[in-house]
């Protein structure tokens, strides 16, 4: 796979596990994250080109696909893996953690394609993957905020998906559950949150990056070349249903 494919969130635990993948590949991963340091850090490890940007700031993300174009090369994939974990009920969700979490899952995801589709429209050619998540299908506990922003992720993956196939472009998104990265760190930490979300998944565990990037793999390559505007779930069972509750045990008489 002799791709060069820009990662945005490249430094998170699902970003970084496709880049390893890619370069284990062939392919060249570009990583774009906030967080210098930890950007470095990944970037040293695979021996990839990293580029520090805010992907909310459309200037500076448009100022590092430029250098992206000019010192790596052309663009053939996107992977947009920037996201947020925010969990309480709507009476107690403000008005500003609302915006936030729009801002930073479906208005990042929005900046980031206006950026990066004009490239691949010109070479008629080119695949986008997202990130939704299981909530959008399950209705699970004091997800009101994330399962909205991320319903709106995946409209805008399902209408891209038609805008610009006629281009070659392949939209698509990958919908995991709880996995085990830096973002979700305080849910899998607790040891009560995680028996609560173990038990929640039929497979009967959380989910782990090397879960994840394979699916993000598969709609990079040209074996989802007839794939575009589908959500594939990732969920250990949960974006299907939820096991039924152990039986309690028999009281002695």
């Amino acid at each position: 796979m002799s791709k060069i494919v820009l990662i945005t969130g490249g430094s998170g635990g699902i970003g970084a596990e496709t880049a390893r993948r890619l370069r284990a590949q062939g392919a060249t991963p570009v990583l774009v994250a906030r967080n210098a340091e930890r950007l470095a850090a990944v970037a040293d490890e695979i021996g990839a080109p990293a580029f520090p940007a805010d992907v909310l700031d459309n200037d500076a993300f448009a100022a590092v696909v430029q250098r992206v174009e000019a010192e790596v090369g052309a663009i053939d994939g996107l992977v947009h893996a920037v996201g947020s974990v925010f969990l309480k009920p709507l009476h107690a969700t403000s008005l500003d953690d609302w915006r936030a979490t729009f801002e930073i899952n479906a208005t990042s995801a929005f900046i980031v394609l206006r950026n990066v589709m004009p490239l691949l429209m010109r070479r008629k050619r080119g695949s986008v993957v997202l990130f939704s998540t299981v909530a959008t299908t399950t209705g699970l506990q004091n997800h009101e905020s994330i399962a909205a922003a991320k319903s709106a992720v995946e409209g805008l993956v399902k209408s891209a998906a038609i805008s610009y196939a006629r281009y070659g472009i392949r939209v698509n998104a990958v919908a995991p559950a709880l996995t085990r990265t830096a973002l979700s760190e305080q849910l899998w930490r607790n040891e009560a949150m995680l028996a609560a979300s173990v038990a929640l998944h039929p497979l009967g565990r959380i989910g782990e990056p090397a879960d994840i990037a394979p699916a993000v793999m598969y709609f990079l390559s040209d074996e989802s070349a007839w794939t575009t505007g589908q959500i594939l779930g990732v969920d250990g069972g949960l974006g299907t249903g939820m096991p039924p509750p152990r039986a309690a045990p028999a009281r002695r008489a």
